[in-house]
């Protein structure tokens, strides 16, 4: 039998049973025309030792698989950052309805802040100085530092991480400073 024949006898009964699995027109279509192609390429419609309809309702059911086991896979980690989401907002919901900001004079802040900005390494300390409370660009610290933009770039993540541990207590004004 040739390719285009086969090809036109069973493609529709393939996608058809594709359909009933993945549930989306554009899906089986696309494991159908994938299985057909592989098919093709391989030469496996010629092979007189393969059972062919067999061989083709077996690959369509392990691709059907493969693409469930993905969907489902994808929708576990959809529901996981939804929760993630959904915690992060309901802490900062807690953290600023509990947060007073009348409680902080300015002397208080300052304090938070330096101890907070004491717990960097002295590099780490230095660049987001010179770029948070100076207002230099990375490239201008980097310049003047005789440093890489690169290592500013790291040297500003670390202190974000540092300082948004040091501050966990204090999320709004973190937020409310940087």
């Amino acid at each position: 039998m040739d390719f285009e024949s086969f090809y036109i006898n069973w493609y529709s009964r393939v996608k058809h049973f594709a359909f009933e699995y993945v549930r989306s027109e554009a899906e089986a279509e696309n494991i159908t025309q994938d299985l057909f192609l592989d098919l093709y390429e391989r030469n496996i419609y010629q092979d007189k030792n393969i059972h062919l309809v067999a061989y083709l309702f077996t690959s369509v059911k392990n691709r059907c698989l493969d693409y469930l086991r993905h969907r489902i896979i994808e929708k576990n980690a959809a529901l996981h950052m939804q929760n993630e989401l959904e915690l992060t907002l309901c802490l900062n919901y807690e953290s600023l309805s509990e947060f007073d900001f009348d409680v902080f004079s300015q002397e208080d802040l300052e304090i938070v802040i330096k101890k907070a900005l004491e717990t960097l390494p002295k590099r780490c300390q230095e660049i987001f100085i010179l770029n948070k409370f100076e207002g230099k660009k990375q490239k201008e610290i980097a310049k003047e530092l005789k440093i890489t933009v690169n290592t500013v770039e790291s040297q500003m993540s670390i202190a974000y991480k540092k300082l948004r541990l040091a501050l966990k207590d204090y999320v709004p004004l973190l937020l409310f400073l940087f």
